[in-house]
C-alpha cells in the first residue's frame, strides 16, 4: 500500500481536532444549552486557545450548529438502518436498540455524545434554517418506519404525529436514561418497545377517557389570568424560538405591554422561565387531580388525564413549555425544576403502579411508562405545526392514544 500524502495526513489532522471539538463543545451544550455555549470554554475543554478553535468554526452559532447536525446525522443513519428491516414492529425494536447501542458506546467513549436536538430552535439564521432541514431529513426517514402494506390504513398526518412520538422518545431519553447502567439497557429497550408496540391498556380495553375541560386546568380570573395571559404569550414564544429568541422587547410586544410591565411581572428573564414551567407544573397538576376524583378504574384516570393534556397543548390555553428551555437556565435554578418535573412524572408512575395492581393497566414498568408518557405530552404541542388540520379535541385520538394503545394498533 503506498504511503498517504502529505496532503491526507493534514487532511485527517483537521478531521480528527475538528471531532475533538464538536465532542466538547456537544457535552457544554448539553448541560448549558446553547446560551451557556462559548468557543473559549470550548477550547479550555481541548486545551486550545479560542483563536485555534476559531480556525474551525468562527462563530458560536457555527459551532452549535455542528454539533446539532452531527447528532441529527446520526440519528438519521440509525433511521435508515432500522428502515430496511421487514415489518414495522422489527424496524421500532432495531430503531430503539441501535439507539441504545449508541448511547452506551458514548458512555464508553466509543462513539460522540448525541447532542440536545431541539436546541436547534435557539440557533440564528442561516444556521438555524440549515439544520432545521438536516432534521427533515432526519424525519422522513424515521417515518418510514410506518411505511408498509400493513398500515394503509393510517394517514399521512397519523404517521406524522407517530414518528413525532417516536423521536421525541429519543430526544428525552437522554434525561432520564442516566439513571441506569448501561448494563441495563437490553431490559429497558425491551420494556420501550413492549409500551410501544401493546400501550398500556389491557386486552379488551376500551379507549374512552372521561373529558376534563380545558377550562378547568387554566387559570382562573383576577390577577391571576392576567398573569397567565403573560406567562402563555411568553411561553408559546419561547417554545418557537428557544431562549435566546424570547426577547423581553418580543415578549412586550407580543402582549402589547411596556419593559417595564414585564419586569412588573417577572425580575429577569431567567425567573420568567422557571414561571413558565411552573405554570405548566400547575396544569398537569390539575389534570392529575382531577382525573384522580374521576369515578372508574386507573385505566380510565390515566387515559382521561392525558387526553385532557393533548387537548390543553392544542388549546387556547396551551401550550405547556416544552422541556428544552431547562438548558437555558442556570444549574441550581434548573436542578429545582428537574426535581419539580420528576415529582410531577413520579405521580403519573404512581398512577400507572396502582393500575397494574387492580388489574386495569398492563404490567409494565411504571417509572419507563411514566417518562414515556411525559415525552408524548412535551411533543404535543408540535402537533398543529406538523398536522395543521388537526383540532384540539382529536388530539388525544392522534397523539396520545397511539402510545397508550400502542403505535400501530388501528
Amino acid at each position: 500500500m503506498p504511503p498517504r500524502s502529505a496532503a491526507a495526513r493534514s487532511t485527517d489532522r483537521f478531521e480528527r481536532k475538528r471531532e475533538t471539538i464538536l465532542d466538547a463543545a456537544t457535552r457544554i451544550l448539553n448541560r448549558k444549552g446553547i446560551r451557556g455555549l462559548t468557543l473559549g470554554d470550548t477550547a479550555a475543554a481541548v486545551d486550545l486557545s479560542t483563536t485555534s478553535v476559531t480556525y474551525y468554526f468562527r462563530r458560536k452559532d457555527d459551532l452549535a450548529a455542528a454539533c446539532i447536525t452531527r447528532g441529527i446525522e446520526t440519528l438519521t443513519d440509525l433511521a435508515e438502518q432500522a428502515a430496511r428491516a421487514p415489518t414495522p414492529p422489527e424496524r421500532l425494536h432495531a430503531f430503539i436498540t441501535q439507539y441504545l447501542d449508541i448511547l452506551k458506546r458514548t458512555e464508553t467513549g466509543q462513539a460522540p455524545p448525541l447532542p440536545i436536538i431541539s436546541e436547534l430552535r435557539a440557533l440564528t439564521s442561516p444556521r438555524r434554517e440549515e439544520v432545521a432541514s438536516a432534521y427533515g431529513r432526519l424525519f422522513r426517514k424515521a417515518r418510514q418506519i410506518f411505511d408498509h402494506p400493513d398500515l394503509m390504513w393510517m394517514s399521512r398526518g397519523r404517521r406524522t404525529a407517530r414518528t413525532r412520538m417516536l423521536l421525541e422518545h429519543v430526544f428525552w431519553g437522554g434525561a432520564w436514561l442516566s439513571k441506569y447502567d448501561t448494563e441495563d439497557y437490553p431490559r429497558i429497550r425491551d420494556r420501550m418497545v413492549d409500551i410501544l408496540l401493546h400501550g398500556l391498556a389491557i386486552e379488551g380495553a376500551a379507549w374512552s377517557p372521561t373529558p376534563i375541560a380545558t377550562e378547568a386546568l387554566a387559570a382562573r380570573e383576577g390577577p391571576e389570568l392576567a398573569r397567565e395571559t403573560f406567562l402563555l404569550a411568553a411561553t408559546r414564544l419561547i417554545n418557537k424560538r428557544g431562549y435566546r429568541g424570547a426577547s423581553v422587547d418580543k415578549i412586550s410586544a407580543e402582549l402589547n405591554v411596556t419593559k417595564g410591565s414585564f419586569y412588573h411581572h417577572n425580575d429577569a428573564k431567567d425567573d420568567l422561565v422557571v414561571a413558565c414551567f411552573e405554570r405548566s407544573f400547575e396544569v398537569v397538576t390539575r389534570a392529575q387531580r382531577l382525573a384522580m376524583e374521576l369515578p372508574g378504574d386507573q385505566w380510565l384516570k390515566v387515559s382521561s388525564c392525558a387526553a385532557a393534556l393533548g387537548e390543553f397543548q392544542l388549546s387556547d390555553h396551551g401550550p405547556l413549555l416544552r422541556t428544552n428551555a431547562l438548558t437555558a437556565l442556570p444549574e441550581q435554578m434548573r436542578k429545582t425544576m428537574v426535581e419539580h418535573a420528576n415529582r410531577v412524572s413520579d405521580r403519573f408512575a404512581s398512577m400507572i403502579s396502582d393500575g397494574i395492581a387492580e388489574g386495569s393497566i398492563r404490567p409494565v414498568d411504571p417509572f419507563i411508562a411514566s417518562q414515556m408518557l411525559n415525552a408524548t405530552l412535551n411533543s404535543c404541542a408540535d402537533l398543529g405545526y406538523l398536522v395543521p388540520d388537526v383540532r384540539p379535541k382529536a388530539a388525544a385520538a392522534v397523539f396520545v392514544r397511539p402510545l397508550l394503545m400502542g403505535v400501530f394498533e388501528r
